[in-house]
């Protein structure tokens, strides 16, 4: 049994830290994309707090395939290049945006969602996923979130990419 808790008072650096340490040790061993990915998306919530969307989408072709995420139903195809995530996968750039009424072609999946940040997966030179987080607030993130992230998506990088 694993009991990740994030610790109260910490900095945002921090606390991505310790995610990205939880994220290792729970994907140790296992072989699974998917479980990893499930069990990747709940450290997320449990460890950011004001988030209403925290998942993945994998590389499958020329799109993006809906993976495992906590939030409400979502879109489950993205083609590359479009909304944020599909900007993130043709670019192969992260996305940070503060306000995603102001990004021109974002997909609405869940109307609450106000700003959003995702995150390339890349193993081996190949994009396999995105890390993508949307929050009912409006700047959410910030240049910690994104460095976080980023460490997340590269340490988590070789236990998915099987999926």
């Amino acid at each position: 049994m694993y009991d990740f808790t994030p610790l109260p008072g910490q900095t945002r650096a921090q606390t991505h830290a310790d995610l990205c340490d939880a994220a290792r040790a729970i994907t140790h061993g296992e072989p699974d994309a998917i479980a990893n990915m499930a069990n990747i998306a709940a450290l997320i919530w449990q460890f950011l707090p004001d988030l209403n969307w925290a998942g993945f989408y994998r590389a499958v072709g020329d799109e993006l395939v809906l993976g495992p995420f906590i939030g409400k139903p979502a879109c489950i195809r993205i083609p590359f290049g479009r909304g944020v995530c599909g900007a993130a996968a043709a670019s192969g750039q992260t996305q940070l945006v503060a306000d995603v009424h102001a990004f021109p072609g974002h997909i609405a999946c869940d109307a609450a969602s106000a700003s959003e940040l995702v995150v390339p997966v890349v193993h081996e030179g190949r994009l396999i996923a995105v890390i993508d987080l949307d929050s009912p607030l409006p700047g959410r993130f910030d240049a910690d979130d994104a460095a976080g992230i980023e460490a997340l998506a590269a340490a988590i990088a070789p236990a998915i990419a099987s999926a």
